[in-house]
């Protein structure tokens, strides 16, 4: 593993605008060549870099990367440092020579985590407190990792975590096997694109909600789906369903409802178009020993992109929630 430390590269103005900045930090190269991870901070009204005790690090979900300021708001104005990682392959991180957001094993992510997180320690020192937070795929990679490494994390809040095939455990029993074959064959052949666009309908700007973004990175219809990179997380989810033993306190947060539909209906603003939220709520309690789950009334896939309302809502639960665990 490469070493890191303050120096390794110098932080620069960020793509989010004013109190933000990015950070590559090399990796080591793979397959494609070259390998980068892209750490965000959000430095508030300060200048340079407040040395705390609390420490948020975000990890966003696939075809995605970093875009949501107000929640690293939301953690700064809770004495909270805030930083995201844009993962390999993704966002920031994306180079022309590479495969937009493949990977094959969920583990090779470990690496950016260990990157991020020896950053985080020279800011902060070795005994701040991390809170990881992981939306979608992140949160699937999130707790795969934090039950891999125990102690490494004090707490762990899950937004739409994506913990279960869509459907049940009994179409991923039965879809496995031949992806599995394709993944050993054909591991970058592109799947047929199935994406209607439907979560991008419900959160963007231009179509009636609130969010604008950078569609290089997060694209529509989304990146192409690969075999390998399809085994890998079926992998995970089967991971999740023997049980895990993650030994800090879980927030699992996630919409009320899922809409699964070719049509667009009004109602996908106001629910989670994107994965089965009863299949990934079911699979929470098998996270760890200490687990709360919530669930928002009209939210999005993203709960932070949701409306004013239930993204009220949500934050509101994890003041509630803070308050009982957090950085405990």
């Amino acid at each position: 593993m490469l070493g890191y430390g303050r120096g390794v590269d110098d932080w620069q103005p960020d793509v989010l605008g004013e109190g933000f900045e990015s950070l590559t930090l090399p990796l080591e190269d793979d397959d494609e060549g070259p390998v980068v991870t892209t750490l965000v901070r959000y430095l508030s009204s300060t200048p340079e870099p407040v040395r705390a005790v609390r420490v948020v690090l975000y990890l966003h979900g696939w075809s995605d990367y970093f875009f949501q300021a107000e929640l690293a708001r939301f953690w700064t104005s809770h004495a909270a440092a805030f930083y995201a990682l844009d993962l390999r392959k993704h966002g920031r991180s994306l180079r022309e020579h590479q495969t937009p957001n493949y990977t094959d094993n969920l583990d090779v992510y470990d690496e950016d985590l260990a990157a991020a997180l020896d950053v985080i320690e020279d800011e902060h020192g070795p005994h701040a407190r991390v809170l990881l937070m992981g939306h979608s795929t992140g949160g699937l990679i999130a707790c795969l990792w934090a039950d891999r490494f125990p102690g490494r994390v004090s707490s762990l809040v899950l937004n739409s975590p994506w913990l279960e095939m869509q459907g049940s455990a009994v179409v991923r029993a039965v879809s496995a096997p031949a992806i599995a074959q394709l993944a050993r064959f054909q591991p970058k052949a592109a799947l047929p694109n199935i994406d209607p666009g439907w979560s991008t309908r419900a959160i963007q700007e231009a179509t009636g909600a609130e969010w604008s973004y950078d569609e290089r990175w997060r694209p529509t219809p989304m990146f192409p789906v690969h075999p390998g990179w399809l085994n890998a997380i079926i992998t995970g989810h089967a991971t999740v369903a023997r049980g895990l033993s993650i030994d800090v306190p879980i927030l699992v947060a996630a919409s009320d409802r899922s809409i699964m539909s070719t049509t667009w209906s009004e109602e996908m603003r106001r629910a989670d178009v994107v994965i089965d939220v009863e299949a990934a709520v079911s699979r929470a309690v098998q996270l760890g020993p200490v687990v709360t789950v919530v669930r928002i009334a009209g939210g999005l896939h993203d709960l932070v992109l949701s409306a004013r309302a239930p993204r009220r809502q949500f934050y509101a639960e994890l003041d509630r929630w803070l308050a009982g665990y957090g950085w405990a």
